[in-house]
């Protein structure tokens, strides 16, 4: 199958439901549709397994609204774009074997791994960034990639979100940390799953995609597949940047992108 590269996929796009996002979905699909794209997925926050945050996540009856109004708009928009049911999950590694049966009753065609906490912080959030300024960042990075490399092989997930997400306030340890992307990588590699290419650093203080071309460069090499995701929390949002990106890694050698249904990975050409 062929992608023409003005048209690539968008597979990160939230609802309103998860109680930090605005607009309708169908918004979001006409959006989509407008701008010219083939295929896009919704991937909300799947609810948490041990607590309610009403503000990160959904409910569980929340949920239950999500995937009916996927499936529907799915059904009215099959003519004009295809329409993937996933979610974003954030990995616990306390409660793999709780998100893996709670997984398990859903028929989502992909599942979106994500680090957002270590420990009781937040570090990507806003009213914890004040965090940052009395940690040490080293060995805060070493923490967040282990736990993304413990996600990876979890088994759990079929992409890694936004894998350098750590940044996203511009702290960065001192000297090179490199090596430390490439152990994750390695994990990445042996789990074969994917990573996102995910343009909404570019809208952060950091103004860098997730993960650097540094690094997206290293999985062209290596051959571990990518998608593209806009991290899409208002309707405009939606593909934002992602064309201009898959041209410019289309430069440095990226000649497929992965996309999924029934949780089953096709790389398709762009």
């Amino acid at each position: 199958m062929l992608y023409p590269p003005e048209m690539p996929v968008d597979y990160h796009i939230h609802t309103r439901l998860c109680g930090h996002a605005t607009g309708e979905m169908w918004e979001y699909v006409e959006e989509a549709v407008q701008k010219g794209f083939r295929e896009v997925g919704f991937s909300d926050h799947f609810p948490f397994i041990e607590r309610v945050a009403p503000r990160l996540a959904m409910s569980w009856e929340q949920l239950s609204l999500y995937i009916a109004e996927v499936d529907r708009l799915t059904s009215k928009y099959s003519k004009i774009i295809t329409i993937r049911k996933g979610i974003e999950v954030d990995y616990e590694p306390h409660l793999e074997e709780q998100i893996r049966e709670a997984l398990q009753r859903y028929d989502f065609d992909y599942v979106y791994g994500s680090v957002h906490n270590i420990g009781d912080w937040q570090f990507d959030s806003p009213r914890e960034q004040h965090r940052w300024e009395h940690c040490d960042v080293r060995k805060t990075y070493e923490e967040y990639f282990h736990l993304v490399q413990q996600a990876a092989a979890s088994g759990l997930f079929d992409i890694i979100a936004h894998l350098d997400v750590v940044k996203k306030f511009g702290y960065r340890p001192s000297g090179d940390y490199f090596a430390l992307i490439q152990e994750t990588l390695d994990a990445i590699e042996e789990a074969g799953v994917a990573i996102e290419l995910n343009t909404s650093g570019l809208r952060k203080p950091v103004g860098e995609i997730y993960p650097d071309l540094r690094t997206i460069e290293e999985c062209i090499r290596r051959g571990i597949p990518v998608t593209f995701g806009s991290d899409a929390h208002r309707p405009q949002e939606v593909g934002q940047d992602i064309a201009h990106y898959a041209q410019k890694l289309k430069g440095l050698g990226l000649t497929e992108v992965a996309v999924f249904a029934n949780r089953k990975r096709t790389l398709v050409e762009i």
